[in-house]
């Protein structure tokens, strides 16, 4: 047994995690062993790594706050799972392991069939791009409704998700060679952030302005998007890209009514029911199973190579996510 393993938080996170042998632990009562096929590197887990996001493990810590295994075994009174099913790991588990040991009733069962390595995305950005269309205006078929960083996982699942509710998406990125990939995911219009945003979008809409803008990046590029909403416009942040706070001016929060919210998808977990959070997942997985979800995957290193695989997910210019394959990789 192999798993990554990090003592200290800092702001070169790819020098502080290492793989280490750890010892295997059978499951007890009411628990499964489960072997980890495929887990993500994402933001939240360099900015874990570095101390800088919202909730942080005690150290020492194992990486990883999503991915997906497959049940190895089971321990006393286990009902509900079976010796070969696919399971969705429960979030902050430590998934960068070649196994783990769990509750049962932490596990959701997953399409058999599907790809793991796209199966083991569904916690964070999927349900992100959902909860963002959903929670905040009860938008109609044929609106439009504008994001940046739409080059990021959560904006490709975004693409996709509000085409399939007849929606349709004005995406934003930060550099030119970012475009083709979003228009490749579905997006309806791609635009280059930076100055008359608005004006930009609307000649090219033939004079759209969406109710609902959303921000990963933060600073100016908020006031943009603000600025190219519908007077009484919500834009929701759920990032900061760019590294520095909302900026947002007097004139969209009092003149033209622009609300800004925010939106952390821990805190809906935390709030919402366990039947709720299950209906969420199995919806999604089964959109990933029928293959109307996924999201492009530029590398998958395995768990000996966590440090490089950490190093590339905080690199810019990617063309799409980085997996850790902790056994291997997956060969069906």
């Amino acid at each position: 047994m192999k798993r990554a393993v990090y003592d200290t938080r800092g702001p070169v996170p790819h020098e502080l995690i290492r793989c280490v042998d750890a010892t295997p632990v059978a499951p007890g009562p009411g628990e499964a062993r489960v072997q980890v096929l495929a887990a993500p590197i994402n933001p939240s887990d360099v900015l874990t790594l570095s101390g800088q996001y919202g909730l942080l493990p005690p150290l020492p810590a194992v990486g990883g706050n999503e991915g997906v295994g497959r049940v190895v075994e089971l321990g006393e009174g286990v009902a509900g799972l079976a010796i070969g099913q696919t399971v969705l790991l429960p979030i902050g588990i430590g998934t960068w392991s070649t196994e783990v040991v769990a509750p049962a009733r932490q596990l959701l069962p997953l399409p058999e069939g599907a790809d793991p390595r796209q199966l083991a995305m569904l916690t964070v950005n999927p349900p992100t791009a959902r909860l963002l269309l959903s929670e905040f205006l009860d938008l109609q078929p044929g609106e439009w409704v504008l994001q940046n960083a739409a080059n990021s996982a959560v904006g490709g699942y975004l693409i996709q998700l509000a085409k399939a509710r007849g929606l349709k998406t004005a995406n934003i990125v930060r550099r030119e060679d970012a475009m083709p990939g979003v228009l490749a995911q579905g997006g309806d219009l791609v635009l280059l952030d930076g100055p008359e945003l608005g004006k930009r979008l609307r000649d090219a809409t033939g004079g759209a302005r969406p109710r609902l803008g959303i921000d990963a990046v933060g600073g100016g590029a908020t006031e943009r998007i603000a600025q190219a909403l519908a007077e009484g416009g919500t834009v929701v942040n759920y990032g900061a890209l760019g590294g520095e706070r909302c900026e947002i001016s007097p004139n969209s929060l009092i003149f033209r009514d622009i609300t800004l919210r925010g939106f952390w998808l821990s805190k809906w977990l935390k709030a919402a029911g366990s039947a709720e959070r299950a209906a969420l997942f199995t919806e999604l997985a089964q959109g990933i199973a029928r293959g109307e979800l996924s999201a492009p995957i530029q590398a998958s290193y395995p768990l000996e190579q966590v440090a490089e695989a950490v190093q590339a997910a905080a690199g810019g210019g990617r063309s799409g996510k980085i997996l850790i394959e902790p056994n291997g990789p997956w060969a069906g």
